[in-house]
């Protein structure tokens, strides 16, 4: 079987070199990318040319200078959470993908790069390297409180304890959904009696300045120097107290 030599990442993204035996390049990386390594430079040993570690560590520099940089934009203030339709979306794909018979480490790789929301793909990544540090997935979980609350990390840990995991997170995908639907029908629900409130306050504010004053007026001309029912000063009262306040 053939031998190819390679150049490749770890998760912690230190740099090893390495043979490995496969049928073909392409075999070769999925077994570099199974055991969690990203892989820089795969060539076969015996058209190599002879090269040893250090000229493919420097091909695989090479390979890196020539592709473009990131641009690193200084952040002030970064928000620590995430929203739940972003979580409920990473919650399904994990499960998808463990469900297909990929690796738990594996899987939150192929997430981390493809993955938008900046908080969750740096949580992400914190997750694979306490899973690949020999940690479960409940317990580095459990050192994100502000993403990941205790539903969520206990049922995670009864998943692994089941050997269940991807059953557990397709059910907290499910439960996320269904609780991201009510809280919009709750929000949904709201908007009227906010509006109608808001329009009733804004009523009384338009009496209270523009027409009290008018009848207070009148009144004084009806009336002369005799004094009116207590809640008609009351009114009145409160007329001034919200255009001098």
């Amino acid at each position: 079987m053939p031998r190819f030599t390679y150049v490749a990442l770890d998760g912690r993204g230190q740099e090893s070199t390495g043979l490995v035996e496969a049928g073909s390049s392409n075999e070769a990386i999925g077994q570099l990318r199974q055991a969690g390594y990203f892989p820089t430079s795969v060539y076969e040993e015996s058209k190599g040319g002879g090269r040893d570690g250090k000229s493919a560590r420097a091909t695989a520099k090479a390979i890196r200078a020539a592709q473009p940089r990131e641009r690193k934009n200084i952040v002030l203030f970064q928000r620590k959470k995430v929203k739940p339709k972003v979580l409920m979306i990473f919650t399904r794909q994990l499960a998808t993908l463990i469900d297909s018979g990929l690796p738990l480490l594996r899987s939150l790789n192929v997430l981390a790069k493809q993955e938008r929301d900046a908080v969750l793909k740096r949580t992400i990544n914190k997750l694979a390297d306490g899973v690949q540090g020999g940690n479960t997935f409940s317990d580095a979980l459990s050192l994100h409180p502000l993403i990941f609350n205790d539903l969520y990390v206990n049922m995670v840990k009864a998943g692994e304890l089941g050997g269940v995991l991807e059953v557990v997170l397709n059910r907290l995908a499910e439960f996320q959904e269904k609780a991201a639907k009510i809280k919009n029908r709750v929000k949904g629900a709201m908007v009227y009696p906010v509006i109608v409130m808001g329009m009733a306050f804004a009523i009384m504010g338009f009496l209270l300045v523009f027409i009290v004053p008018k009848f207070e007026a009148i009144f004084h001309d009806m009336l002369g120097n005799r004094p009116l029912p207590a809640i008609t000063t009351f009114v009145i009262s409160v007329s001034k107290l919200v255009q001098y306040h």
